[in-house]
């Protein structure tokens, strides 16, 4: 068992970690038919069954049930504050495996050449008085009930007065700030508390938009929008779900990362030096010392930042992005690769620091312009 646990703190190491989920996510949501075909060949839509969804809770059920036996686990996840967490990946994974479920059934019905299940049920009429009042009123009750006995059997987590020269350790936000915590490790402020959520804000706002495909409209179907859903999926469970349960159950004192069966010890130090991409390259490659001349220093940001947000999107909409260029034209493809991209970046720079120690693309601290 002790193995066992060592094993899954190593793998639960963000380096490894998230390269994995990264891999098996566009294999289980494939965006491009390609994808698709392995999928198909390796059987994944099954998942999204009855017996999958079986598999899928009761793997779930028995990671946790056994990590309750260890004491460390046991305090993460016992915690007053994370419980909610525990109850959000459970409803998370549950409302996932259901809409992909009918989505599935809609699928095979429309490769047979038959409507989906939501045309059958556009037929039925139901009515608001009393049908959906009751059905509402019941589950007022029963959320009511629930709330009332959390609040009895679990503690309050009430801490000591606000004391100015105490910080706890680690000190976090509210479980829906903790995305945006884990930009700020990342990220200058204006970048992870400004720039990103404006940009996730106006891009659910362009979605209309840019996306005029009328597939999908009033029924599930993944086979026929498996490029959006796939997009929506990456943004949605990698980039904050992933976040929010990574701040959670992962983030530990002074910010470093724990393993869910490590002890939680506050002396741990990371030997680590992270360093700018100018250092890498000036420093540590070409073995001198920096410019003083703040453009030259930092050219090879620039030139990163130019090939990828400049020259990216024009090889893109002609290798792999050719058909959505073809659809889009160019102000909305622009509009969306520049969207896709900036969203892109941030996994992006998550694995740079993780696997090269690179802090800033580009580092101008004279002007407080970091990248």
């Amino acid at each position: 068992m002790d193995n066992l646990k060592h094993f899954i703190n190593v793998v639960s190491s963000p380096k490894i970690m998230f390269t994995a989920i990264i891999a098996v996510f566009f294999i289980i949501f494939p965006p491009s038919e390609r994808l698709w075909k392995v999928n198909k060949w390796l059987k994944l839509d099954r998942l999204w069954t009855k017996r999958g969804g079986i598999l899928i809770f009761s793997s779930l059920l028995i990671f946790f049930l056994f990590g309750v036996s260890d004491h460390n686990f046991q305090k993460i996840v016992g915690k007053p504050d994370n419980v909610p967490i525990v109850g959000l990946l459970f409803l998370t994974v549950f409302f996932l495996w259901f809409s992909l479920k009918q989505a599935r059934q809609n699928d095979l019905r429309i490769a047979q050449g038959l409507k989906p299940h939501e045309a059958d049920d556009a037929k039925e009429k139901v009515l608001v008085w009393p049908d959906l009042v009751y059905i509402e009123f019941i589950c007022l009750i029963f959320c009511a009930a629930v709330l009332i006995a959390w609040s009895i059997f679990l503690k309050a987590p009430i801490e000591e007065p606000a004391n100015p020269t105490v910080s706890p350790n680690p000190s976090k936000a509210p479980w829906y700030f903790l995305g945006l915590q884990e930009m700020l490790v990342y990220f200058d402020p204006w970048i992870a508390g400004v720039l990103f959520p404006t940009v996730i804000v106006v891009g659910m706002m362009c979605i209309p938009y840019l996306d005029d495909n009328k597939n999908g409209n009033g029924y599930f179907s993944f086979y026929e929008r498996k490029t959006a859903i796939s997009i929506f999926l990456f943004f949605w469970l990698v980039l904050w779900v992933f976040l929010i349960v990574t701040g959670t159950f992962l983030r530990g004192p002074n910010w470093n990362f724990f393993g869910p069966f490590e002890y939680w010890d506050p002396h741990k130090l990371e030997a680590l030096t992270n360093v700018n991409l100018s250092e890498l390259v000036y420093m540590i490659f070409l073995k001198r010392s920096l410019p003083h001349n703040i453009f030259l220093r930092e050219l090879c940001g620039f030139l990163s930042l130019f090939c990828y947000f400049g020259l990216l999107p024009l090889i893109l909409a002609k290798t792999a992005l050719k058909d959505v260029y073809q659809k889009l034209g160019n102000l909305r493809y622009s509009i969306f690769i520049i969207l896709l991209l900036m969203s892109i970046g941030l996994p992006l720079k998550m694995f740079l620091r993780w696997t090269f120690n690179i802090k800033y693309i580009v580092a101008i601290p004279e002007f407080f312009f970091n990248i």
